[in-house]
């Protein structure tokens, strides 16, 4: 069922953001039109939003398993201040959190950097792809991709791993108020000091004391998860006591020695 976008915009709360749809039943990446979207100007808070990806990607270039009128995938165009750069990765996955909370009364949590969670399996996921000119920033994308309405097939290799709103209520959501609650929580997480947000963010983050495996390139470190910093960085506490700043990675549970 595809969604129903006057009762999308009946319930949007926000000045800016998804006030300007652009509205797809099918396409590669909803990050690729936002990215022409934002090269011809159009306007910030612009939201570019497919019941269907065919060629969807999550971060370091992986394929999002994307089939149509059952989830959310979306990219929102946004011109944040360089000093507000570093707070959209916690804002988007905060925002889709609290979207859940709010319209499905589940708690979900995130797994650093921006992996939104529940009960250990992946919900959703964010993108952001930034241009800049400068020290000045261009556009910000932020793609987000949530499974709402999916029935994960048990014998699919992501069954273990991923879930769905669906499969937890046992009964289908409405995608309507699931993505006009994240955009209402974004333009009021975008306002807000930046203290505030990190604080809410680390709130959930389900990563912290846990001992972890990180991975970016060829890169690994390994130590217990201490903290996150104000920029969304995680520290990590090394097995001979030194600390390492992470700013981006991959994180997997360390296996017990």
């Amino acid at each position: 069922m595809w969604l129903d976008l006057e009762s999308l915009e009946n319930r949007l709360r926000t000045q800016i953001i998804g006030r300007r749809l652009v509205y797809l039943t099918s396409t590669g990446s909803t990050q690729d039109i936002a990215r022409r979207e934002a090269e011809d100007g159009c306007a910030e808070g612009t939201i570019v939003l497919a019941e269907e990806q065919t060629a969807g990607r999550g971060r370091f270039g992986r394929a999002w398993v994307s089939p149509p009128g059952k989830n959310l995938y979306f990219t929102l165009v946004l011109r944040p201040p360089v000093s507000r750069l570093r707070s959209l990765t916690m804002i988007a996955p905060l925002a889709v959190a609290l979207a859940v909370e709010e319209v499905c009364g589940l708690h979900a949590q995130i797994k650093w950097p921006n992996d939104v969670i529940l009960e250990g399996r992946k919900l959703a996921g964010v993108l952001i792809e930034n241009e800049l000119a400068g020290e000045e920033v261009r556009y910000s994308l932020v793609g987000t991709g949530v499974n709402v309405n999916f029935e994960i097939p048990p014998d699919s290799e992501i069954a273990d791993i991923a879930t769905s709103l669906k499969a937890h209520l046992g009964e289908e959501v409405s995608r309507e108020a699931v993505v006009a609650s994240f955009l209402n929580h974004t333009e009021e997480l975008c306002r807000v000091a930046i203290p505030t947000v990190v604080n809410s963010w680390k709130s959930r983050l389900q990563t912290l004391g846990q001992a972890v495996r990180v991975t970016f390139g060829n890169q690994v470190h390994e130590g217990v998860a201490d903290d996150a910093d104000g920029e969304g960085n995680l520290l990590l506490r090394r097995d001979d006591g030194s600390v390492v700043t992470l700013e981006a990675g991959e994180v997997s549970l360390r296996e017990s020695r």
